[in-house]
């Protein structure tokens, strides 16, 4: 797929990051719209990133090149992204690795939490999601080409630690419910419910 592929200088998504030096498919191409539609529904496709994301809107995947001495330095993701009918706004960041993570050095998407970095460098058709506010960067690639996708999520819960208390209490449920005495079960069921329903509205 990428092979024929048109691609662009990737600046021109954010012409004012002076640290971005990667491409991206040209977005005024059938190619752009096809390899979006596919990456699109792949996520939507899976329970966990559903369950994870919460997901409302989603922008649609975008298909970007790294070689040789490419990277992305240190940056958030911006709050609001231009989409039809209104700006979506980007709670979750998502990246879709496509190419074999052998086939290419450094590239690695390092998410820096605190003073801890986490550097990852996913299997072919994995992807990651992280909340748009955390500072990351792409690694400078030394060999070969890094291949990936990256989307943003706005998620019914936009505050990242309820969303991911609510996930939690769904695992819990998930996994205890079906053991649980009935109307304990109820009751789990309605504060899964009523949080949902109350932190959806903030």
């Amino acid at each position: 797929m990428f092979a024929t592929g048109k691609f662009a200088d990737g600046r021109v998504s954010n012409p004012h990051n002076q640290t971005k030096y990667n491409l991206q498919i040209d977005m005024t191409t059938d190619f752009y719209r096809e390899s979006s539609n596919i990456l699109g529904q792949c996520l939507l496709r899976s329970e966990e990133v559903r369950n994870f994301a919460f997901i409302n809107r989603m922008a649609p995947p975008l298909m970007v090149r790294y070689r040789p001495d490419m990277k992305y330095g240190k940056h958030p993701d911006n709050a609001f992204l231009p989409m039809q009918p209104t700006a979506l706004r980007s709670d979750i960041s998502c990246t879709i690795f496509i190419a074999d993570p052998s086939t290419y050095d450094g590239g690695e998407l390092t998410i820096h939490l605190g003073s801890k970095p986490i550097s990852i460098k996913g299997k072919r058709g994995s992807a990651v999601l992280y909340p748009s506010t955390t500072i990351h960067e792409v690694l400078p690639v030394t060999r070969g080409e890094r291949l990936a996708a990256i989307t943003f999520m706005e998620s019914q819960i936009c505050d990242e630690k309820k969303r991911d208390l609510l996930y939690t209490l769904n695992e819990v449920a998930a996994l205890e419910g079906l053991k649980m005495e009935w109307d304990n079960r109820v009751r789990l069921e309605h504060v899964r419910q009523s949080l949902h329903r109350m932190w959806s509205t903030d």
